[in-house]
């Protein structure tokens, strides 16, 4: 089956955005707060830079509202769900200036979702290293900007996101009815014993969210918040494979009891359909729920997503999955994802 647009539109929840003229918040002191420069010659390009590195090469539907728009256009995307480039989140900082940076953030993507049309919809970053900080900016994210909730990494400077001091956060964002979305970070460094191409990105930052969705899974967090949404990019990395055998670990070693609620709460989370072959969407399915897959393109970024993202989902139907299902990861689930109940 070969098409170009995906009928009846797509709702995309994995996108992210940088707004324009987002300072460092030190004066560029610490090479590694990014900024965003476009190429003076060709407005349409440009760079992330970490200092004097060029940290990514991007173009303008990376911090162009009208861009963005006619981009999803192309490819027939409906509704965006929007969220900070990874390397934004300066978990790494002194609280103060990131909870500056992440303000600055979270305004400009607010500002985005506001010159959209209703088309973009925004989550916030939060400054972690101080839980207080970062419920209060999640606040006035959701409260005040309108934004559905946030995105965090899957470590916190080596925090696992069980570590205790992390828990009243997920506990306001239940309270505010907030989605999460873990995305892995530094590129998947550190996850596996090897560091460097193809390493990180083929392995890494797979298992590193797989670990992350492991620690919320077993170290109670979604067993305080049952109704807490938190979707995670890259179809939850490894963890569609490795359910099975973390559930048997657990028989063995885990409490008593605890192996059936694993399995009961896999399907507590989100995935995105960011997995490179069709063969795989029917396993996300069985493991977390034909309600709970969504599709997440990690646009403008991974190439070949956008213009391969129709293909994908008509792959899902030949690897039998029922239209239905697949209509739904196409738009409704993504929907109901990032759509509080306070809001439409």
């Amino acid at each position: 089956m070969s098409i170009s647009v995906w009928p009846g539109g797509v709702v995309d929840t994995h996108a992210h955005f940088f707004p324009g003229g987002l300072r460092s918040p030190d004066a560029g002191a610490d090479p590694r707060w990014p900024v965003l420069r476009p190429d003076p010659q060709e407005p349409a390009r440009g760079g992330i830079h970490l200092g004097d590195r060029l940290f990514r090469a991007v173009d303008s539907r990376l911090w162009d509202v009208p861009d963005r728009l006619a981009s999803m256009d192309t490819f027939g995307i409906e509704q965006q769900l929007i969220s900070p480039v990874p390397v934004m989140l300066t978990t790494w900082a002194d609280a103060g200036p990131a909870a500056d940076f992440a303000r600055e953030v979270n305004d400009g993507i607010a500002a985005a979702v506001s010159a959209s049309g209703g088309r973009l919809v925004g989550l916030a970053a939060a400054p972690l290293q101080d839980v207080d900080a970062a419920i209060t900016e999640l606040e006035r994210a959701v409260v005040e900007l309108g934004l559905a909730g946030v995105e965090i990494g899957t470590r916190v400077e080596g925090r696992e996101l069980d570590d205790p001091q992390l828990a009243p956060f997920f506990a306001a964002a239940a309270d505010l009815d907030a989605t999460i979305f873990v995305h892995p970070m530094d590129g998947g460094t550190g996850a596996v014993r090897r560091a460097g191409q193809p390493y990180d990105f083929g392995l890494g930052m797979l298992t590193d969210t797989a670990l992350a969705a492991t620690a919320l899974l077993t170290g109670g967090v979604l067993d305080r918040h049952p109704d807490l949404r938190i979707g995670f990019a890259h179809g939850c990395g490894t963890l569609a494979w490795a359910a099975p055998r973390l559930a048997l670990a657990l028989s063995i070693w885990g409490e008593e009891g605890r192996s059936a609620a694993f399995d009961d709460l896999l399907r507590h989370l989100w995935v995105d359909t960011l997995v490179l072959d069709p063969a795989h969407l029917p396993l996300l399915v069985h493991r977390f729920g034909a309600d709970h897959v969504m599709v997440g393109t990690d646009a403008p970024f991974i190439p070949g997503q956008l213009t391969g993202l129709a293909g994908l989902l008509a792959g899902g139907l030949e690897h039998g999955l029922a239209r239905g299902d697949v209509d739904a990861i196409a738009r409704s689930n993504g929907r109901a994802f990032f759509t509080r109940e306070d809001r439409p």
